[in-house]
């Protein structure tokens, strides 16, 4: 994929999250890996407002190039690409109940066997740090060790993927577990499936959904 073809794609996701109440205004964020670089989105401006122009280049020691200056979370970006390499695409988003759940630090346990789709039996909540700051990165790292997905406390969530679009489809199902957790709160604590049961849904979640298909 070219890099035009790239930015097209991250402002088409961005407008996607808008779209679909994930993100409001200015808030979130999308990067994707480009070569031995990474695209992100820029500061302060909305999906509306953005033009694959306006994504912002990055190389690993933080530098950037163009008019516009980085998202403030680039430092996140920069350090899950570098650690993971099965990552090519990044989503973060404050969308409702993700943050809702964030704001209270609560970890998602197993109280549906969709969790596993985050690549866990729970999807972990990083605590509280300052936005833009690197401990927020680190904090984040750690809570997406072996995970595809988490909270960050007091703030919202990440999503991590091979693709933009697989990418954007895993943060809705996340988003949507959140909303379901919820609910199940406003009632009682849930029924948490067992580590065994999980650890069976995992291994059938290697099998889940079509083959790539090659080039």
């Amino acid at each position: 994929m070219n890099e035009f073809t790239l930015r097209q794609q991250m402002v088409e996701t961005s407008l996607d999250l808008a779209r679909l109440g994930l993100n409001r205004g200015a808030s979130g964020n999308v990067g994707a890996r480009y070569e031995d670089r990474f695209l992100v989105t820029p500061t302060g401006m909305s999906a509306e407002e953005m033009t694959p122009e306006d994504i912002v280049l990055m190389d690993f020691e933080g530098n950037w190039e163009g008019d516009r200056r980085p998202s403030s979370e680039w430092r996140f970006h920069r350090d899950i690409f570098a650690a993971r390499k099965d990552v090519n695409a990044i989503v973060h988003t404050h969308s409702t109940f993700a943050t809702t759940l964030a704001c209270m630090g609560k970890e998602i346990p197993a109280f549906h066997y969709m969790i596993a789709a985050a690549g866990g039996k729970t999807i972990r909540c990083s605590p509280y740090a300052t936005f833009g700051t690197q401990q927020l990165s680190d904090h984040a790292l750690k809570a997406l060790e072996g995970r595809k997905a988490c909270l960050l406390g007091n703030h919202g969530m990440i999503v991590v993927g091979s693709t933009l679009m697989r990418t954007l489809g895993l943060t809705v199902e996340v988003e949507s577990l959140c909303e379901q957790y919820w609910r199940v709160l406003q009632i009682g604590e849930p029924i948490v499936l067992s580590d065994e049961e999980m650890d069976i849904i995992l291994e059938k979640f290697k099998q889940y959904g079509q083959p790539s298909i090659p080039d």
